[in-house]
């Protein structure tokens, strides 16, 4: 059992440090008196990068190791504590949680497995890429759904453009071919900023690499990109990508991956050196070894309106791991960087009404629009809120300060207001001064 400080504190715990869960641990704890509370954030990683700016990452325009997030100092600096570790399983009779072994890169244990008591539980264990049942998918192609997943493709497309840039004047091909399967925001983002860090190699050592040796095919199932944003903004991100060279292709539904190859229903099979995963969200796969708890058809914990799970009163889901259907919706709450915000918040006041006994209210779901970046090109989307009146389009530099603020608020939510706004500034002083992109 791993070590309580007393047992007559409230133990919360909260598994997953993504943006709702690190939000949320720390305003816990902000809230709570260290004496009668102990707030516990059990976490895999040990650093904690913003989700929807991976794809940034993966194309070598933002340096993680900048903006990332240490768990250990933020836990010191908010008064929570931090666990490195994986769940492995909940123990809903006599409730703790079970933590994996930490092992190291040589299979050899950090840290051994622990059992963690908590009075009440928060899921935040955010999602993964949905493969469909996909033949190849989880052997052949890569995800961005983590640091390290990002930092990975980084390293393989400047290999492949290192070994292009070489073989041009031996006359040898010379082609960096890159296929992103799914057309929302990730395989969009990525696309635009693979082309922008395309543009600028031969400024950092790459002289015979241009813009036709990398090739950018986006294939999208549905009809349109993006199905979050209206489909004449949809029609004006697919022609910007068009005019910057991306090959987009809707309707085309993916049936088979090879290791460097996508066959596609009713069409030919693409040719690939590298392949990226970026549609639908779904729960992580070992969910249903984790926990007895009731599970929707995409593997994510099934809760209430009320964030609490319906087979346990004492645990809660927040994020892209629950599915949560509000009164009067037909779909459960969209798995999206505001969403899984605005439950962390909502949290904060749900668990002190557990706490007292009182009851608890639904979950209310603001849709404040959808935003994305096409790099230093364009930015597209839509903005919703009583402030407009509905719903209203932009685009242009007015959507690009929209965009940039998503991120500030996510810097506020995790830092708090003075923290927060200091790293906003440093972030700019970053933008000036570090490299444009990071080739190592």
């Amino acid at each position: 059992m791993w070590r309580d400080m007393t047992d007559r504190k409230t133990q919360i715990v909260v598994v997953g440090g993504g943006a709702a869960g690190l939000a949320l641990v720390r305003k816990l704890a902000a809230k709570h008196d260290r004496a009668t509370h102990d707030i516990i954030l059990v976490e895999k990683n040990r650093t904690h990068v913003w989700k929807p700016l991976l794809h940034e990452v993966a194309a070598g325009s933002m340096d993680a190791n900048s903006d990332e997030v240490g768990y250990g100092g933020h836990a010191a600096r908010w008064g929570y504590r931090f666990f490195n570790a994986a769940l492995e399983r909940i123990d809903r009779d006599r409730r703790v949680i079970v933590t994996a072994p930490l092992l190291d890169e040589a299979g050899e244990v950090v840290v051994d497995r622990h059992e963690i008591r908590y009075d009440w539980l928060v899921l935040a264990m955010g999602g993964v890429s949905d493969d469909f049942g996909i033949p190849g998918v989880r052997d052949h192609a890569m995800f961005l759904e983590s640091r390290q997943q990002a930092d990975l493709f980084r390293r393989k497309m400047l290999n492949a453009c290192l070994r292009a840039n070489d073989r041009k004047p031996e006359g040898a091909e010379a082609r960096v071919s890159v296929c992103i399967v799914g057309g929302g925001a990730t395989g969009v983002e990525l696309s635009a900023e693979l082309v922008n860090a395309a543009k600028a190699l031969r400024s950092y050592g790459l002289e015979r690499f241009d813009e036709d040796t990398l090739q950018i095919t986006l294939l999208e199932a549905g009809p349109k990109l993006l199905p979050a944003l209206p489909e004449d903004v949809s029609d004006k991100v697919k022609g910007r990508l068009a005019e910057l060279g991306v090959d987009v292709r809707t309707g085309a539904m993916v049936t088979r991956v090879g290791p460097r190859a996508v066959e596609v229903k009713d069409g030919p099979t693409i040719e690939a050196d590298l392949i990226l995963w970026a549609t639908g969200v779904r729960g992580d796969h070992a969910l249903s070894k984790i926990t007895d708890l009731e599970l929707s058809k995409r593997g994510q914990i099934v809760v209430e309106p009320t964030l609490r799970s319906k087979n346990d009163p004492r645990i809660f889901a927040i994020g892209d791991c629950a599915h949560c259907v509000l009164p009067g919706e037909e779909r459960p709450v969209p798995p999206r960087a505001q969403s899984a915000g605005q439950m962390a918040d909502h949290m904060v006041g749900q668990l002190d009404r557990a706490q007292k006994g009182q009851p608890l209210r639904d979950f209310v779901y603001r849709d404040r629009g959808a935003l994305v970046s096409l790099s230093r090109f364009a930015t597209h989307g839509s903005l919703m809120g009583n402030l407009i009146g509905g719903k209203m389009q932009i685009e242009g530099r007015v959507a690009r300060l929209a965009y940039q603020s998503l991120y500030r608020l996510h810097l506020l939510a995790v830092h708090g207001p003075w923290r927060g706004t200091v790293r906003i500034a440093v972030n700019a002083i970053n933008r000036v001064t570090r490299p444009a992109l990071k080739l190592h």
